[in-house]
């Protein structure tokens, strides 16, 4: 028996094989560009070995060139551009692929192996972006005081104005379409609060400076996932006005007292932490971290704590003297043997509390916990008081002090801002980088003036401070 050879899937269907589709070369015009198509359609160009445009039915003619890359062992395609009569013809791309062999084989084959490097990288999102810049600022680096901490310290809150504000809106979008037109219209859209909660002028602020850094960096040579910034000539924005909040002798006697009660559904470290602030003029998270190896000479005659430079705003290390009524408030604080931390979390035992602790205590809280949703009132609501934050007691101690008639200069040296003026005569700045005097003694004099003069206002305690407040909650 002969044995048939076995069919081919054509003559099994009985259907005709098409023959190979023979490549059409042509001499390529701006006519022949611009022609309908019912079917993708590739035609290559006579005069210009390689180059063929591709049009689509939609009318998009594309030019690109076939060539070799000989490190590779294959033929590869270039992309050129899309046809427009005006700005890119079938001229323009002869040139550009004569200006490329010109150049020879391998410079070719180079030249398209960087742009389709450089296309890659514009190909990135805003939010990949977002997500590279966070992890970069997150990188431990060495500080001028030796110890290693992230490159940008306050990368948590970038993080938050990025990914809060920036990505709903723009996260999707390439990061090289972003248009300076993009994030003015999100600037304003925050200001009038269509955008991330409420109306906010600062939010918009930290949008526009969180994103004006990512993209200076983005454009940064070695990644260049954009060409230049959106982030320029964006319009001002409203100026913000300064906090001017100081409280009252009344308010700070019903506060100090208002303070000392059992009723109140806050931890009594919070508030002793809240008087600590007004006593010493620190800042919330220069002294709500602070530990018990900070506290120096506290039986001695001249007390002080010393708060490190990564605790810092300026980065520069604070030896603020210690009142003694500072030193009663660290010594309550301190009551449990073995106690680490001057104030410590009453969540967390071991650990100190977290920086907007006291803030959250003045304002209340929306939700205790997830299961009862009632409100938790701050202390401002419960003692009757208008509604104020710890930076507030700076500024009040700080008014206390001038008052008082301590100088503008020793003033700001407890609040550890820059003297550019003392006693009226002006500070020439090298002056002040060559001076590292902490002026303890000038410093001491007014925190212990402030000491005294708030023992005189708390001496006796007002009417409304003993009061029941309207709205009582259980602790």
């Amino acid at each position: 028996m002969t044995t048939r050879p076995s069919q081919t899937a054509d003559e099994a269907t009985n259907k005709p094989v098409p023959a190979k589709r023979q490549r059409r070369s042509i001499i390529l015009t701006d006519r022949l560009c611009e022609k309908r198509v019912t079917q993708r359609d590739k035609i290559y160009d006579r005069k210009c070995p390689g180059l063929f445009v591709s049009i689509t039915p939609r009318g998009v003619a594309t030019f690109s060139v076939k060539y070799t890359d000989k490190a590779a062992g294959r033929q590869r395609i270039g992309w050129l551009g899309v046809y427009n009569p005006e700005t890119f013809t079938v001229d323009h791309a002869r040139s550009e692929v004569w200006r490329l062999k010109g150049k020879g084989g391998d410079a070719v084959a180079a030249t398209f192996r960087q742009q389709k490097a450089a296309t890659a990288k514009r190909g990135k999102t805003v939010d990949e972006i977002i997500e590279e810049r966070i992890a970069w600022i997150q990188v431990p680096v060495k500080k001028p005081d030796g110890e290693m901490r992230p490159r940008l310290e306050s990368w948590e809150c970038t993080a938050s104005h990025l990914r809060r504000l920036v990505s709903p809106r723009l996260g999707k979008k390439l990061a090289s379409d972003v248009t300076k037109n993009d994030i003015a219209s999100l600037s304003n859209d925050i200001v009038a609060g269509r955008h991330g909660g409420k109306p906010s002028v600062s939010n918009a602020r930290h949008m526009r400076r969180a994103a004006s850094a990512l993209f200076n960096w983005a454009a940064e040579a070695g990644r260049e996932y954009v060409t230049a910034s959106p982030c320029v000539n964006l319009p001002k924005l409203d100026a913000e006005h300064a906090r001017t909040r100081v409280l009252s002798a009344d308010e700070i006697r019903i506060f100090w007292h208002g303070l000392d009660r059992e009723d109140l559904p806050w931890d009594r470290k919070t508030r002793l932490a809240l008087k600590f602030e007004l006593v010493t003029m620190l800042r919330s998270g220069e002294l709500l971290p602070a530990h018990r190896d900070e506290l120096l000479a506290l039986d001695g005659d001249a007390p002080c704590i010393r708060v490190p430079a990564k605790r810092v705003k300026k980065r520069r290390v604070i030896e603020q003297p210690l009142s003694d009524l500072a030193v009663e408030i660290i010594r309550e604080a301190m009551a449990t043997e073995g106690q680490q931390f001057v104030f410590e979390s009453p969540l967390y035992p071991g650990q100190p509390m977290h920086r907007t602790s006291m803030a959250t205590a003045l304002r209340g809280t929306q939700h205790e916990n997830n299961k009862d949703k009632s409100k938790k009132p701050g202390l401002c609501e419960l003692l009757g008081l208008k509604k104020f934050t710890p930076h507030d007691l700076r500024r009040t101690a700080a008014t206390l002090a001038g008052n008082l008639g301590y100088s503008d200069a020793a003033i700001a040296k407890c609040l550890d801002h820059a003297v550019t003026k003392d006693d009226g005569e002006r500070i020439n700045r090298v002056t002040g980088i060559y001076n590292q005097s902490k002026r303890m003694q000038q410093k001491r004099a007014v925190l212990e003036g402030i000491a005294a003069a708030l023992r005189r206002i708390v001496g006796e305690p007002a009417e409304k401070a003993v009061e029941q407040p309207k709205v009582l909650v259980a602790a």
